[in-house]
């Protein structure tokens, strides 16, 4: 069989079990994350010591039981959002919507009516596949997008692109990024685009450094680039957990005149925003990225 072929029919099978998994009942699929915790946590140690690095960077007050617990939830946690995740292929837009739901959403629709294009600024943090959903919440006439950085097996980035688009939105390779929001802004079309802002750059692309979970850290600087240079509204997404299942998302202002800050001083505001919400439930942040990989001392 010719490798595209095989790759294809690989790319099928994996779908179709994937699709299976979505199908099982939510309260019987967190039974089989419990299961997995254990497994992951205690057998596996998948990337154990990077959690607990980070974790001592971002609390050097704590002590090594105190974090360990965090530690815990953190992966009880993790385990969930892989079989959450799952979900989006099964639920319909009405399920989806009693999930996942979003407070104060007028306020960007708001925007959106008075042709007012938004910049949304996320990190690693809650359930963030299942904000792909706020497409549901929102005025439906824009041109809707998520940045995301392609993954190294095409399979999994194409089931992260299927999951990704279920409900409308764009899903837009990082490379292209400024093309998409160029074609958009000539053709005078109303755009709303979410970045996973949190992400560390590469090290030679690691030119601009700020104070995050006390660690001088690399951050990546285009989302603001973008968001000045066309003159966007900004707004940072702000998740917390209600409980097992239950999402909810705010729209926070981040400044309403970008264009007059500084270089550099967007980006500081969302991530004091970012630390705000990582220090009110710290298990829920993406803890095995090795974010700190470039940081200086």
């Amino acid at each position: 069989m010719p490798v595209v072929m095989r790759k294809k029919v690989l790319y099928l099978l994996v779908k179709m079990l994937w699709k299976i998994l979505s199908a099982i009942p939510l309260w019987i699929l967190y039974g089989v994350s419990d299961f997995f915790y254990v497994i992951v946590y205690y057998l596996v140690g998948y990337r154990k010591a990077v959690v607990m690095k980070n974790l001592r960077f971002a609390y050097p007050e704590k002590t090594d039981r105190e974090l360990t617990k965090i530690s815990k939830r953190f992966y009880r946690f993790l385990c969930d959002l892989f079989f959450e995740t799952a979900k989006l292929n099964f639920w319909s837009e009405k399920k989806i919507m009693r999930h996942m739901t979003f407070v104060n959403f007028e306020e960007i629709n708001d925007l959106i009516r008075s042709k007012r294009s938004v910049s949304l600024f996320l990190g690693h943090y809650g359930n963030w596949e299942w904000i792909s959903s706020m497409s549901l919440w929102l005025d439906k006439n824009i041109a809707g997008g998520q940045i995301y950085k392609k993954l190294t097996s095409n399979i999994a980035d194409r089931l992260m692109i299927d999951n990704r688009s279920k409900f409308g939105v764009e899903c837009i390779e990082m490379s292209h990024t400024l093309r998409h929001i160029h074609q958009h802004k000539t053709a005078g079309d109303v755009s709303v685009t979410g970045y996973l802002y949190d992400q560390s750059p590469m090290k030679e692309e690691s030119k601009y450094f700020i104070d995050f979970m006390h660690k001088k850290t690399p951050v990546l600087t285009g989302t603001e680039r973008i968001t000045k240079r066309y003159g966007f509204e900004a707004y940072y997404v702000d998740v917390r957990r209600i409980r097992r299942g239950r999402w909810q998302a705010e729209f926070v202002q981040l400044h309403p005149d970008p264009s007059s800050l500084p270089d550099y001083r967007l980006t500081e505001i969302f991530y004091e925003h970012l630390t705000r919400t990582i220090y009110r439930q710290p298990e829920f942040y993406l803890w095995t990225h090795n974010r700190f990989k470039y940081a200086i001392d």
